[in-house]
């Protein structure tokens, strides 16, 4: 899950690295009391989950109160990348020396997170190393052991800072670290991280990416911030449809039934396993289907979970078929699986044989899963049709009956 700004740099405030001053404002009086307090120049800038706030007029600068009232006014009104603004940031003004870059990212090949380190900041890290990468330096470090000191001067060194500079920069380098690890995040990113005319250094702009696993474990974090249970923090609002999924596999523990994700495809999709969810979505788009949605279901969910899934997507507008596909595992129970979708079919008036373009999900209980198959003439395939040609074969089936 995303953080706004405005998180972010508490999040950021609280691991004790230096921030300039700044509150979050959601109308234009509390805008202008927020500047007062800054007590000079600020900068309102807006609170959307997407990029280009600049070139779309989100970020604007303010001499007075009354003015960062107004300007706050005018930001609140703008629409981003199809996003309305949380609120406004109003910041302090900095007086920028230099402008560098800190960050720690989740690296998947190496299985441990990354520290990155710029002596060049305010752009993105990825065009640096691009254009200048021996002015970006990389550390990796366990989740087991603590990011020294050590290992944060020898990072930042490693751009030609030293002196006082080097010294300054190693508790913000190795703080940045340890909220990473505590918060569960997969980025923590502060860019610009700015020198300042008193030759302090401050985070002027702060970025966070929070597994979304780990909700539970930062129950007391997000509670602070105020992120409440139902925000799914995605890079754009769910949809009525994702929601619904959400509260499908909210239904119960048992399995998973749910993580839709909304198309505009007329196939719609029950799959899931692990990558197999997705290598079916790649597989489908590839035999020239239009996926509806994407979905995961595995871990043995309940017939009323398997239910409540097929029914949200046998329900969507456009979808005339659902095929229902899943990889090799060994835990989930074909039997159940298959009584949930035959279910939402008859709850719904539809034939199965009819809705359901394919149905291969190989498990346990498979026998018993396919004598149910069978008694409602449910096209199926074994163990032995690769997922790709299960694929082929839903999309066949249901380009067939959409021509018919």
């Amino acid at each position: 899950m995303r953080f706004f700004e405005y998180e972010s740099r508490e999040i950021v405030r609280r691991a004790g690295i230096p921030t300039t001053k700044f509150g979050f404002a959601t109308t234009r009086d509390e805008a202008r009391a927020i500047a007062e307090d800054i007590g000079g120049p600020v900068v309102i800038k807006s609170q959307v989950l997407t990029g280009g706030r600049m070139k779309a007029g989100g970020v604007q600068f303010a001499d007075t109160p009354d003015e960062a009232a107004a300007q706050a006014e005018h930001v609140l009104g703008l629409t981003i990348n199809g996003h309305e603004p949380r609120g406004v940031l109003v910041d302090t003004r900095a007086s920028v020396e230099q402008e560098y870059y800190a960050g720690v990212v989740w690296d998947g090949t190496r299985k441990q997170p990354v520290m990155i380190f710029s002596d060049v900041g305010g752009i993105d890290i990825e065009q640096v190393a691009s254009e200048q990468p021996d002015r970006v330096a990389r550390r990796h470090f366990p989740t087991t052991r603590p990011f020294s000191a050590y290992m944060a001067k020898e990072l930042i060194s490693a751009v030609g800072v030293s002196g006082s500079d080097l010294n300054r920069l190693t508790p913000i380098v190795t703080r940045l670290a340890e909220l990473f690890v505590r918060h569960d995040m997969t980025l923590a990113e502060i860019n610009p991280l700015g020198r300042l005319s008193d030759g302090s250094f401050a985070a002027l702009d702060a970025h966070m990416d929070m597994e979304n696993e780990a909700r539970g474990r930062q129950k007391a974090l997000l509670a602070d911030l105020g992120v409440g249970d139902e925000e799914t923090r995605q890079a754009r609002e769910a949809t009525a449809f994702e929601l619904a999924g959400e509260a499908v596999d909210a239904q119960d523990h048992r399995g998973v039934a749910g993580n839709v994700t909304e198309f505009d495809g007329d196939l719609g999709l029950v799959i899931g396993a692990g990558g197999g969810s997705l290598t079916l979505f790649d597989a489908v788009r590839n035999h020239g289907g239009r996926p509806a949605n994407y979905c995961e279901i595995g871990g043995n969910p309940s017939v009323r979970k398997a239910c409540g899934l097929a029914k949200l997507v046998l329900q969507k507008p456009g979808v005339d078929k659902i095929a229902v596909m899943m990889s090799i595992v060994s835990n989930t129970r074909v039997d159940i699986v298959a009584r949930g979708v035959i279910k939402a079919c008859l709850e719904l008036g539809h034939d199965p044989a009819q809705k359901i373009a394919i149905f291969r999900i190989p498990g346990a209980w498979e026998e018993e899963g396919f004598k149910i198959l069978e008694r409602y003439g449910v096209p199926y395939a074994d163990r032995s049709v690769s997922l790709n040609a299960a694929a082929r074969r839903a999309v066949e089936r249901a380009s067939a009956g959409a021509v018919a």
